[in-house]
C-alpha cells in the first residue's frame, strides 16, 4: 500500500515518514500542495496525510475541491487546530480521519493503516493462501502455523501477491505499490526481496517466476 505525506515541517515529515514505512507502506512526502498534485495525478495511492496550514493555504480547500470532481482517496488531516468547529470542517469537506498534534506516531500509523483498508474494502484483514497466512492488522505471517519475521518491504510485498493469487504480477506493478517514487524501477530491488521471502518461505516454493511478466503466488502441485 502506498500512502503521500503532505507537510511542510521537515523533522515532522520525516518523522511521520519514517513511522509509516515501518508499518511496511510505501511512503512518497511532499512540502506543498502544488508538488502534492503532482504526485496525485502521476501515482495512485491508497492514502494521504495532509497538514492543514501549508505555504499555499490550507489544504481542506485542496481536498474539498477534489471530492467535487470524484476524487476518493481517502484522507487524514493533520493540524494543531483543535476547535470543534476545524474538526467538523475537516470532515465535512472531504476528510475521513482527524489527528491533533502533538500526536503519537503508532496511533497515527494505526490510523493510516486502517484508511488503508477501507479503501479495499472487499478485503478481509486476514489473507490465506494453501498454508500461508498474512494477519494485516497485526502485521504477521506464518506458514504452517509457524511465525515468520519479514522485513517491512518483504512484508508489503507478500501482502501484494496475497491480494492477487493465482495472477502474474509485474515488477512494475510491485513497484509501483510498495516502493516510494525513489525507487528505482529498473533495478533488482523486486527480484531481491522475491529471493528473500523464497528463503523465508521454504519449500514448497510459493511464488513462481513469469517469463517476461514478474511473479505469481501458486500453491504447490
Amino acid at each position: 500500500m502506498r500512502v503521500l505525506v503532505v507537510e511542510d515541517n521537515d523533522d515532522l515529515r520525516v518523522a511521520v515518514s519514517a513511522a509509516l514505512r515501518s508499518a511496511a507502506l510505501a511512503v512518497d512526502s511532499v512540502a506543498d500542495l502544488t508538488t502534492a498534485d503532482e504526485a496525485l495525478f502521476v501515482n495512485a495511492y491508497d492514502c494521504v496525510v495532509f497538514d492543514r496550514m501549508l505555504p499555499e493555504g490550507d489544504s481542506i480547500d485542496y481536498v474539498r475541491d477534489q471530492r467535487r470532481v470524484g476524487w476518493n482517496v481517502p484522507v487524514l488531516f493533520l493540524t494543531a487546530r483543535d476547535s470543534l468547529a476545524d474538526r467538523v470542517d475537516g470532515f465535512e469537506f472531504g476528510g475521513d480521519d482527524y489527528v491533533m498534534k502533538p500526536f503519537a506516531t503508532s496511533e497515527l500509523t494505526v490510523r493510516v493503516l486502517s484508511l488503508c483498508r477501507r479503501a479495499e474494502t472487499t478485503r478481509p484483514s486476514i489473507l490465506r493462501f494453501a498454508d500461508l497466512e498474512v494477519d494485516c492488522g497485526r502485521r504477521e505471517v506464518r506458514r504452517a502455523g509457524v511465525l515468520l519475521t519479514l522485513t517491512a518491504k518483504e512484508f508489503a510485498v507478500l501482502e501484494h501477491l496475497m491480494t492477487h493469487p493465482d495472477t502474474a504480477v509485474s515488477r512494475a506493478d510491485l513497484v509501483e505499490h510498495c516502493w516510494d517514487s525513489m525507487a528505482d524501477p529498473a533495478s533488482n530491488v523486486v527480484d531481491v526481496i522475491i529471493r528473500r521471502l523464497r528463503l523465508k518461505l521454504r519449500e514448497p516454493e510459493l511464488i513462481t517466476s513469469v517469463r517476461g511478466s514478474g511473479y505469481r503466488l501458486t500453491a504447490a502441485v
